[in-house]
This record gives C-alpha cells, sequence and structure tokens, in this order.
C-alpha cells in the first residue's frame, strides 16, 4: 500500500513532509506529491495530515 494525496483536500501545511521518514513527500503547486518509489507505506503521513487528505491505498 502506498499513501495517496487527494488534491483536493490538502492545504499545503508540508506536515506530511517533515513527518515523511523516508523524505517521499515534496510539495507542487502548494499540494503535497508523494514519491511512490520512496514511500515506505509506514502510515505517518495518515496519521498528521490535519485534512485528512492522505490515505493509503
Amino acid at each position: 500500500m502506498v499513501a495517496k494525496v487527494d488534491s483536493d483536500l490538502c492545504v499545503g501545511c508540508e506536515t506530511c513532509v517533515d513527518e515523511c521518514p523516508a523524505e517521499a513527500i515534496a510539495m507542487a503547486n502548494g499540494i503535497a506529491v508523494i514519491d511512490k518509489d520512496k514511500c515506505v507505506d509506514c502510515g505517518s503521513c495518515v496519521e498528521v495530515c490535519p485534512s485528512s487528505a492522505i490515505t493509503m491505498d
């Protein structure tokens, strides 16, 4: 399972970027983007996202 960002819900707070231990999340045009090759499926980003924009797929 890889984390997925709902761009309609993402508020661009960058909390997930700071939380990701694999450095798999970057910001693009104010929206979090997850590098599927770097994601280690830990779910840390899901837990800290204040807008529930990130889910595990």
